[in-house]
């Protein structure tokens, strides 16, 4: 069965399940987040990289252990209020923690000690939780990966994969050593480590059988484990009990239909791909008899779904591209990865709250949860939650109704997201997220990226005009956005075009509608990459009509920090354009920028100074100017996310204080007076961390405002998009 005669279309289902009343079934959502970096240990630089994994909980249920690679630690969070959780420290392992889970107060770590690739070596080791002190240790004669316990906790199993060298001959199979795994004994926690067994797998696999890459193990009931041979593209039945193998079989191929195929900076769900391997990474028990296993793809496949199997190797179900397509509707798809393996479904949890049984599937590169009822049929999509960068590791606390992810990237270092712990809860209400998604067309998912800039629909009260930045280089874009539905649905989008195809060159900030029904948008140049500073006079059919260099006394001054908004002033030949300067330009003073006018009847250019506020690291500049009444409102914020941002502010500028000298003088100093603090609501819209890209606002014909983040293509970003009504007191 295809994607495309599939009915689980994410945006119907959203539509339909946020207007359920609070008796209604119940939905997940983000109760709370937690940086890594907290449980860096003392004297550490507040910038080393950590990193949270593959995360487990305690029996109890009220601390979060993960594994923290770059660092080279276990991290633990007190999780007694979920809703405020607190750091735990870090036990340092002396090698790179893979795995972890947890039994009777104890935690079982996977610690990857290895020479080099060649020279595979590991250890198990039992930490105590109580204490944070290491008990015991126990030689696993390989590199491990994933780690997994019984039902009652008295086995367990590693994956020793001993990786290959993807630098040696393209990474090419096989390359040995070759994997196996290890099933051992415990009680209370404690491991014998006589126990030990090793379980051979060479000689089973169709693709390179010789050398086995054990990737992820689960148990069921039975005590039967399931291992993923993620690069062999093989799934191993194992009787735990008695160290043997039952069954393997091929995870075989998958034809996708209606995917986007190629990184060209467009969204074109049209394409197809036939044969695709599946290579499963993680896998789950559904029961005895299933198991669900996400394709995410490591050396030659990745399918972009997931797949429920029998224990026999029979296919239940195949998601095919259907959960891309979903993820693409909530504008978290990226493009960036459409030549190579999509969103990649990585991680899963299964997990059964208040009777309902629910299989969570984690998109590395689309950072977003999938929640799926499991129906012992065909698994109904029921969300799509927002993660930090790269879920990698999920944990159910069924006992609390509560989940948590493991988010592995930290860009600190760049100045982007920290590496994250995020905590959802299982209760009565309406789901917070998606506050905004797209609707289809034709059958295939028109999707968003980067949304950047607003403008009111004239004479529409409840609908907004948006833009799409450079991240769509190839398709850029004018959205029409229905705010009067929860969430908003973007139910339009009209491609700019110049001489009848998609134009280029073009990094759309700002949007403005005129007394015609034309747009003016405003283009963030960017001199390096030949994207000229300028402005483009549209018609109603996306095309062209206009183009508007900047004058000389600008663009000698300038960097890429250009305009990012556009608004009108006035009318008729009076009808002025203001755009605001993101950065100080090189003829500025520090800590000030420039809004710019242009008139498009006498053709002239002037200016403005707009006094920034000062921030004590990152830089502070302007995100979007929106004439009102009698001001123009203005975004100032900073380049920072999570606890590092702290101005998000919406300030507004007397339009009688609007009085432009010509360019290349003394230019006049506006007054400004704060209107609204973002941050709150940025904290507070889905208990994430504070997004730094606050990039558009407007107000509707109605005079109702409203605010968008930018989610940057989810490229180095967690791919979140914050769309939400304003509550300005005293402004309309």
């Amino acid at each position: 069965m295809t994607t495309l005669s599939r009915k689980t279309v994410l945006v119907a289902a959203l539509l339909t399940t946020a207007a359920f009343p609070a008796a209604a079934e119940p939905v997940f959502n983000r109760i709370a987040t937690f940086p890594v970096a907290s449980n860096l240990p003392e004297g550490k630089d507040k910038l080393s990289a950590t990193s949270a994994e593959i995360i487990t909980a305690t029996d109890d249920g009220m601390t979060l252990i993960y594994s923290d690679s770059p660092l080279g630690a276990i991290g633990f969070i007190d999780i007694s209020d979920a809703r405020a959780p607190k750091a735990g420290g870090a036990v340092m392992m002396d090698g790179e923690p893979t795995s972890v889970t947890s039994a009777a107060g104890k935690a079982l770590v996977a610690v990857n000690t290895s020479e080099s690739k060649v020279k595979p070596s590991g250890r198990l080791a039992i930490v105590d939780v109580a204490t944070r002190k290491i008990e015991n240790t126990c030689d696993l004669g390989g590199q491990p990966d994933s780690i997994a316990l019984n039902k009652d906790k008295t086995l367990g199993a590693i994956a020793i994969e001993n990786e290959r060298d993807e630098d040696i001959n393209d990474g090419k199979l096989p390359q040995m050593p070759a994997g196996d795994l290890v099933v051992f004994q415990l009680k209370n926690g404690a491991v014998d480590c006589g126990s030990i067994k090793h379980v051979t797998l060479t000689g089973l696999a169709g693709i390179a059988p010789e050398d086995p890459e054990p990737e992820f193990v689960s148990f069921n009931d039975q005590n039967e484990i399931a291992l993923t041979l993620q690069e062999n593209n093989e799934i191993v039945i194992i009787d735990a009990t008695t160290a043997a193998v039952k069954t393997h079989f091929s995870a075989g191929s998958v034809d996708l239909a209606g995917i986007d195929t190629k990184r060209d900076g467009a969204l074109k769900f049209t394409g197809e791909l036939k044969g695709v391997p599946r290579e499963p990474d993680a896998v789950k028990w559904l029961d005895n008899d299933r198991l669900v296993v996400a394709n995410e793809g490591d050396y030659q496949g990745g399918s972009r779904g997931f797949t429920i199997f029998d224990k026999t190797g029979k296919v239940l179900y195949e998601s095919g591209a259907s959960f891309e397509r979903a993820v693409a509707n909530t504008g978290h798809y990226p493009d960036k990865r459409s030549g190579a393996k999509g969103v990649e479904p990585e991680g899963l949890e299964v997990a059964t709250i208040d009777g309902q049984r629910y299989i969570f599937l984690l998109a590395e590169r689309a950072s977003v949860v999938g929640v799926y009822k499991d129906t012992g049929a065909e698994p109904q999509l029921l969300q799509i939650l927002p993660s930090g960068v790269s879920p990698e590791g999920a944990v159910a606390v069924p006992s609390r109704k509560l989940l948590a992810t493991a988010n592995e990237v930290d860009l600190g270092k760049d100045g982007g997201p920290r590496s994250h712990v995020m905590l959802y809860e299982l209760g009565e209400g309406e789901m917070a997220y998606p506050q905004i998604v797209a609707a289809e067309k034709g059958g295939n998912p028109v999707g968003f990226a980067a949304l950047s800039g607003l403008a009111a629909v004239p004479e529409k009260p409840g609908q907004l005009f948006a833009v799409s930045d450079s991240v769509l280089g190839m398709q850029p874009t004018i959205y029409t956005i229905d705010a009067s539905k929860k969430p908003a649905v973007i139910t339009e989008t009209l491609t700019v075009k110049r001489d009848g195809q998609p134009a280029q060159k073009l990094d759309i900030e700002g949007i403005a509608v005129d007394a015609k029904g034309w747009f003016w948008l405003a283009s963030e140049g960017n001199s390096e990459k030949l994207v000229p500073h300028a402005l483009y006079h549209v018609n109603p059919k996306g095309e062209i009509k206009e183009e508007i260099a900047l004058p000389k006394e600008l663009i000698a001054n300038e960097i890429r920090y250009g305009f990012e908004g556009v608004t009108i002033v006035g009318s008729g030949d009076d009808a002025t354009l203001w755009m605001a300067v993101q950065r100080e330009w090189k003829d500025d003073e520090k800590g000030f920028v420039k809004l710019v006018s242009y008139n498009p009847k006498s053709k002239e250019w002037g200016a403005v100074r707009y006094p920034l506020d000062k921030s004590e690291s990152g830089w502070v500049g302007l995100s979007e100017i929106s004439a009102h009444g009698d001001s123009v409102y203005i975004i100032e914020r900073d380049n920072l996310v999570g606890d590092a941002a702290k101005l998000k502010k919406l300030y507004k500028v007397a339009i009688s204080d609007l009085k432009p000298a010509k360019l290349g003088g003394e230019l006049p100093v506006v007054k400004k007076t704060e209107a609204h603090d973002f941050l709150p609501e940025l904290k507070a819209a889905t208990n994430g961390y504070v997004l730094d890209k606050l990039e558009g606002f407007a107000f509707d014909a109605s005079g109702k405002p409203y605010a968008v983040t930018d989610n940057d293509g989810v490229d180095d970003s967690s791919g979140e998009t914050l769309f939400f009504p304003v509550d300005l007191v005293g402004t309309n």
